[in-house]
Formats: C-alpha cells, structure tokens, sequence
C-alpha cells in the first residue's frame, strides 16, 4: 500500500495497534507526523516532551494498552528521555516516535540544527527498543518491530527515530500481522516440585507485583484455594481489589508484615521484581520457601533467592499451579491471622498520618469504584496514596514506579484522556508540581475530568523530613510557592481550598463531581502535621 507521506503511514499503523490519541509537541522536525495525527486522530499538545511520555505511557496503563508519544529531534528527543526511564523501569508499553534530521546529514556532526551526537545511542539505553527508519519502504516494518517490542514481556517503552525528509517521502507499505508476544511455559521438573511446595504448606502468603496485573482472576483462585494472604507490592496493588478481607497489600515492610512473614512457610512472588523502596533497602526477610514466578527470567533470584523459580505468564503459571493448591485447616487461624494483620497496619497508618485520613476517605467516597488515582511522589502519595487509599483494579492505579518527581501531573491528564467517563484524580507536591508546572495550561486547553490535589508545604517535604530528621540543617528543600488561587485563575481553572478535616469531604466531593478540571490546594499548615513524620526507607550513613 502506498501513502503519501509518512503521517499518512503513521496513522495506518496506530489504527491498526488502537491507539486513537498521541501526546506530543509540534516541530520542524515532526512536522508531517503532527499534521496528520491531528487531523485523523487526537493530538494533544503538551508543554514538554517529557510529560508527552508519561502521559503516553499512563494513557496506556490506564486502557491496558499501548500508548503513543510523538516528540521532536536533538533536545525534544532528550527531554524526553528522563520518562522513558520512568516506563523502562515500570515495563510499560510506550511507542515513542521522535523526529531526526535529514538522512544525508545523519552522524556528520556538522551541527545541523536540532542535531546530537548518536540520538540513537541514547534512546537505546532508556529504551527497550531503539531503531532508526532507514527508508520509505521501511516505516511500516520499524513501527510495527518497535509496537512488538513494546508489548512483549518484560515490556518498556520503543523508541523510533525517523529522519525528516523519510517523513516528507512517499511511503510503501505492506501490512503485518502483529504476533501475541511469546512467553515461555513452566514445563517438568520444576513446576512438580513448586508443586509439592504449594500443596504442604500450612501458613502460606501470596506476594503480587505488576507482573500479576492481569491475573487478578487466577490469583483470586489461588487464595480461594489455599487460604492464603496477598501481600502486594505498590504495582501489583488492585489485581484482587483491595477491599477483599485477604488482601493484606503493600505493607510488607510494617512491624506486622514482618511478623507475618517470619511465621509464614511459603511464599509465592508473582511478577514482582522487589524494589529496594519495597523491601526496605532490601533488609526485610523472606521466607526461605520461596516460589518465585515473572515473565523476564533474569529477575528469578535476582533480588532474593528462591527455592523454586517459574518463568512465565503470570495467568498461565498460577493456572498450571492450581491443582496442587491445598487449603490451610481452619484450626491453625492463618485465614485470621491475616485479616487481624490487614486491619491492624492500616488502623496503625490511619493514626500515624492524623488529618490527612480525612482526604484519604473523602477521595475514595468521592470516586466511583472504576477512577483512576494518579499519584506523583509526595509525602502523601507515598506514606498513605500508596497503601490505605483503595484500588481495584490495577488499571486505576498509576504512579512513577521509578520514583521521580514531576510526573503526576503528565500521568493524570493521560489517564483521565483514556478513560473521559470517569473522573481522575492525581495527587501531587507542591515541589513536584512545579517541575512541569505548564502542563497545568494543557490541563486547562483539553479540560478532562480531572481533580488535581496539590499538597503545599512550600517545597520538597520527603527531603526536610530526611535532613530534619538525620542531619543539622536543611540544604534546597525549602522552596517558593505560587500563590495556586491566583495560578488556577490564570489558567482558566477552577480552584478550592482544603484547610481543615472538615473541608476534605464537600471539597473533594464538588470537585470530582464537576465536569471539568479543578485545582485543590491542601494547606498542610493550616491542616496540621501528621502525627508521625514521613521519611522514606532509605539507609543514611551515621555520622
């Protein structure tokens, strides 16, 4: 097939991938990509390349899906990279398209405007995937490789760098069926022997990662199955909803947790990969009955060993596993033991976070079961957001995994595109805000149903809490704010005030009800502290 340039290809293959919105900025460079995007799909014009792809990659993990950024060459390309990290390190399928300059100049290092030194090397090392259109003839095949890589497991964003004048040409085309991606299935010895595993033990606990995000049903079954508890790590969160009384969640690092585990005796991991923010710098004990199962064979004993190692979908893995499954008597109390422990680290956080409970709740009474919870890292994303405010489903639950700054805002408005019938909340600091603080006018241009809760303390909170608390003075935490009123009417938004418990409920609650975007600023001064002061489980060397 032919087509005139290609844009026109580009839109050919998104539609055949499903992909109905691209975020991007507009260049010399991605002009006809832009141009013909906008006008048969949806282009939405962010203010940065970065939050191009976050949104990217947060649209598509909130459809389950791929999402698709369109940035331009040499610094656009760049700027990009610090997300593309983001959805390396989460596994998450992007198709990033960036321009390049005109083929003839490529690597002649004459300084053609827009040009860097090997832009191909350095989206190979934040990307899964990396290629350079050659030709006209070529698009086609390099979109589609670069989609396939995306979509298999361990997943992670492809990049696809296309010369300008290749754009402009007219392209040949021949379509492609675009395989499933292939996993490999447990086979023999060591499935029979997990097997045996699973079906002796007496207190066994279940520990689901993203990797589990679609395999909520055969999970659910899992614990039908065994009686066991269903710890989570902060990406597995959602794939049995959270208000089932077996899911203990993302608390493994509490002093309960941690007994739990000390009594359990068998642990089976599925698809998570346990991050060093989740296993406190890797100082909490596991079992040392452990089955471990992910897709990506080089995370099997990679972090902790494991007694017997399953490579695979989660889904197909945990299906072949089942028959062997032998529930816990009722007379050894583990059913009990792990609703006492899920009720018990929760009551614990409720307290320990004081007033802020009360946005927790107004948050979830406000949302409708199926809304999506973006969250960039603050004090309240990750000391209560990540825990004690309910997902479930994982598709709703969309934060940076590789724990930057700055990308709530870009997730939430990626979010809230894919899924218009339902509103979207993001939480953010008021120092994370400020990283890509024009997004708030894309916010205000596309207007989705998106209620953007801002937690002012006038800088970078989690950073004061650590220097506060081990060192003797404060060093670039403490920063100048806007007055957000004032920000949120120059923006064309709608603004509130969160100053008091009491404010949070009818606050919250108009605000998710509108139609539009609204800004909420939480005053944590006028609010009042936590009760205990949040700082993360990061070692810092005595003094």
């Amino acid at each position: 097939m032919r087509y005139d340039n290609g844009g026109d290809l580009l839109v050919a293959v998104l539609r055949e991938l499903g992909i109905d919105t691209v975020f991007g900025i507009v260049s010399v460079h991605n002009l006809p990509l832009v141009e013909a995007v906008d006008r048969e799909l949806r282009f939405v014009p962010v203010r940065h390349e970065a939050t191009a792809v976050n949104a990217a990659d947060a649209h598509g993990r909130a459809r389950g899906s791929l999402g698709c950024a369109l940035t331009s060459t040499g610094t656009g390309a760049g700027n990009a990279a610090g997300s593309l990290i983001e959805a390396l390190s989460a596994g998450t399928s992007v198709l990033h398209v960036t321009g390049q300059v005109e083929s003839r100049y490529l690597g002649s290092g004459r300084g053609f405007i827009h040009e860097t030194k090997d832009q191909l090397g350095m989206l190979r090392a934040v990307s899964a995937y990396a290629a350079t259109v050659p030709s006209a003839t070529e698009a086609g095949r390099v979109l589609r490789g670069a989609a396939r890589a995306a979509l298999a497991s361990p997943g992670g964003p492809a990049s696809v760098e296309w010369p300008v004048d290749l754009q402009y040409a007219a392209q040949s085309d021949a379509d492609i069926d675009l395989p499933e991606p292939i996993f490999t299935a447990p086979l023999g010895g060591e499935l029979a022997a997990a097997g045996e595993a699973l079906a002796s033990a007496r207190r066994p606990l279940i520990w689901a990662g993203g990797g589990a995000a679609r395999a909520g049903a055969e999970l659910a079954e899992l614990l039908d199955a065994t009686g066991a508890g269903l710890l989570t790590s902060n990406s597995g969160r959602g794939a049995v909803p959270e208000d089932d009384p077996r899911v203990i969640g993302n608390f493994a690092t509490t002093p309960a947790g941690r007994a739990l585990l000390a009594d359990a005796d068998l642990l089976v991991s599925v698809g998570t990969h346990f991050r060093s923010n989740e296993t406190a710098d890797y100082g909490l004990e596991l079992p040392a009955a452990h089955v471990q199962i992910d897709a990506d064979p080089a995370a099997l004993g990679r972090a902790y060993p494991a007694a017997h190692t399953l490579c695979g979908d989660a889904a197909d893995v945990l299906t072949a596993l089942l028959p062997h499954a032998r529930r816990a008597t009722a007379e050894s109390g583990w059913s009990r033991r792990v609703t006492d422990v899920r009720e018990e680290v929760r009551a614990n956080l409720r307290d320990a976070i004081g007033p802020q409970a009360a946005i927790c709740e107004a948050i979830r009474t406000a949302l409708p079961r199926e809304a999506v919870v973006a969250r960039d890292v603050t004090i309240a994303s990750s000391s209560w957001g990540n825990r004690l405010l309910e997902m479930y489903d994982p598709r709703d639950n969309v934060f940076p995994r590789g724990g930057g700054i700055g990308q709530g805002l870009g997730m939430g408005i990626g979010a809230a595109l894919a899924r218009p019938g339902a509103p979207t909340v993001v939480l953010a600091g008021d120092g994370g805000l400020a990283v890509h603080l024009g997004e708030l006018l894309t916010l205000a241009q596309e207007r989705p149903r998106l209620t953007l809760v801002v937690f002012n303390d006038g800088g970078y909170g989690v950073l004061r809490n650590m220097q506060d608390r081990y060192g003797e003075r404060r060093a670039g935490v403490d920063l100048a704010t806007p007055d957000f009123e004032l920000l949120a009417r120059a923006c064309g938004l709608a603004y509130a005030r969160i100053a008091a418990e009491e404010d949070a409920h009818p606050v919250i609650g108009h605000a998710v009800a509108s139609e539009g975007p609204t800004l909420v600023e939480v005053d944590l001064a006028a609010l009042g502290p936590m009760k205990s002061p949040f700082t993360p489980p990061v070692k810092i060397p005595a003094a």
